[in-house]
This record gives structure tokens, C-alpha cells and sequence, in this order.
């Protein structure tokens, strides 16, 4: 093996770890709640915001953030390839939706997608997030705009010109967001979706 080849294991590696950390989960445990017997059962931040409170879910959702953005961030400081740091922003979404710790169990992915994309290409991630709160304020279901914002992203991505790689990256965190959602779009789809309340 390289050096190259060993650096890129290494980076991917570490990545998928941090990726794996079950913030949600272990902040709810705090609070003495076990999130995945709570609410929706999911481990990300809507389901805190909606089980243990408005300053937890915010927490769950910036630790999550992070996760995806620090191992892209510290490939892009060592002058690794975009590539390279998308690789890395991939292992950690991977970690976070089939954690290590949680049995290859996780989350819907949603804020540690929203780390990667904020580190490779805030423009993409401020269009988004501008479908993202129309359709929450149009019809308050979260998952929808969350749905649509990771499916408009590899679009955006192509339409700015990035590499073949950042765009096929984007189109799997993309459809494993919207997989993932599966249950959510049957609920919308039936009426019994739960609509968020400030």
C-alpha cells in the first residue's frame, strides 16, 4: 500500500468513527430518556427537540452537524483533494445512519449531510435550506423539507460545476436520506405525518 493509499484508509476510517457517535443518544441518556423509546424512536434532533426539549434538540443537531463537517474540514486544512474530503464526509454520514456502536443501527442522516455539504459547497446547502423552510412553513412536516433539501443538493452540485465524484457522493447521502425517510413519506402520504411546532 502508499502512503496516499494509507492516509485516504486512515481518514475514512477515523471518519466513519466520529460519524458513528450516537450524540442524540447519549444526550437524551442525560436527561434520563432513551430516544429510541421515545417519540419517533429516532436518534437525531427532531425527535430530541419533540421528547426531551427545544435546547436539546439544538445541541443533537449541531453535534450532528459537526460530525459530518470536521472530517471534511480536515481534509480540505491538510490540501487533501475535494474528492478525498467528500470520501471522508461519506464514511462519517455512513457512520452516523449504521453506527458501529448501535449495532450498524443510526440516524436519518439529515444534519451530519448537512455538515458534509456546509464544508464542500455552503452554496448548495443555503439553496436547500431555502426549499427546506418553504415546505416546513407551507405544511410543517420536517421530513418533507428535509426530504426535498437532500434531494435538490446533487442537482445544485452539478448545475456548480463540481467533479463527477462530489456529485455521485451528494446523490448517495441523497437517496439514503430519502430511504431512510420511507416511513415518514408513507405518513405524509396517509395524513398521520406528525407537523412541527415551535
Amino acid at each position: 500500500m502508499t502512503a496516499n493509499s494509507i492516509t485516504l484508509a486512515a481518514l475514512v476510517a477515523v471518519s466513519y468513527l466520529l460519524g458513528s457517535i450516537p450524540t442524540g443518544l447519549l444526550l437524551g441518556k442525560m436527561y434520563g430518556v432513551d430516544v429510541r423509546e421515545a417519540g419517533s424512536g429516532n436518534i437525531g434532533a427532531t425527535n430530541l427537540y419533540r421528547t426531551v426539549g427545544r435546547k436539546i434538540g439544538l445541541i443533537t443537531l449541531a453535534g450532528d452537524c459537526f460530525k459530518g463537517l470536521i472530517p471534511v474540514f480536515v481534509a480540505q486544512y491538510f490540501g487533501l483533494s475535494q474528492e478525498v474530503a467528500a470520501l471522508a464526509g461519506l464514511a462519517a454520514f455512513c457512520g452516523h445512519v449504521f453506527s458501529i456502536f448501535l449495532k450498524f443501527k443510526g440516524g436519518k442522516g439529515v444534519a451530519t449531510a448537512l455538515g458534509v455539504f456546509l464544508a464542500i459547497s455552503p452554496a448548495s446547502v443555503g439553496i436547500a435550506f431555502v426549499l427546506f423552510l418553504l415546505l416546513v412553513f407551507k405544511w410543517r412536516y420536517v421530513s418533507l423539507g428535509s426530504i426535498s433539501g437532500a434531494a435538490v443538493v446533487p442537482f445544485v452540485l452539478y448545475f456548480l460545476g463540481k467533479s463527477e465524484i462530489l456529485v455521485f457522493v451528494a446523490s448517495i447521502i441523497s437517496i439514503t436520506i430519502i430511504l431512510r425517510h420511507h416511513e415518514n413519506i408513507r405518513r405524509i402520504l396517509s395524513g398521520t405525518e406528525s407537523r412541527f411546532k415551535c
